[in-house]
């Protein structure tokens, strides 16, 4: 899909994602002390708000500005400091952060393979790399997400790209979806080494 298919989803609804965190994200970095954070295919910012509510320096990046118009008025009316850049991920290099978040961007090797090597080495010394993704495996034993095998993630395909990134979780989750069989879902939580 390309930007002007998500602003028209997202010009659709009050708010395609929920308002919360998602539940992954949350449960990993609740006890991470603030720093400067980066959200990677941010949507409508519920992650950044989230975290920015925790006092993270955020930035949310995103190529629909229909969603970050969203995500910047909510911030405005809980007085939340979120820096919100209108930009394609696959021609965008983020700068070195204490966090960097990837929810749930799921696009072709192609497009995928650079956006994560340049996730990873934004990574600041000490810093955290979390991403959570449709499996592969949610294609067949889940619900939802993408139909294309190809957009979906894997474990071992994900830490086979983290280079000098310690890995501190790396597993298959399932998260429950009202009515259905859980969705699966890949997580991985990794960490470069302090300087």
């Amino acid at each position: 899909m390309d930007a002007d298919s998500w602003d028209r989803r997202y010009a659709e609804a009050d708010l395609v994602w929920s308002a919360d965190p998602n539940q992954f994200v949350a449960a990993e970095l609740a006890d991470l002390p603030p720093g400067s954070a980066i959200d990677l295919a941010a949507g409508e910012g519920r992650n950044a708000l989230w975290l920015a509510s925790l006092g993270w320096r955020v930035t949310a990046v995103d190529f629909s500005a229909v969603a970050l118009d969203k995500g910047r008025q909510i911030a405005e009316a809980r007085a939340l400091d979120v820096e919100w850049v209108h930009a394609d991920l696959t021609d965008y290099t983020p700068a070195a952060a204490d966090l960097v978040l990837i929810a749930y961007l799921q696009v072709p090797p192609a497009l995928w393979e650079p956006v994560l090597a340049r996730a990873v080495a934004a990574v600041a010394p000490g810093g955290t790399l979390l991403l959570v993704g449709h499996d592969a495996t949610n294609l067949t034993e889940g619900t939802g997400g993408p139909q294309d095998l190809e957009r979906l993630w894997s474990v071992d395909g994900i830490v086979a790209t983290l280079g000098d990134l310690r890995v501190r979780r790396a597993e298959r989750v399932r998260r429950p979806v009202a009515g259905k069989p859980d969705a699966i879902d890949t997580l991985v939580r990794a960490e470069r080494p302090p300087a």
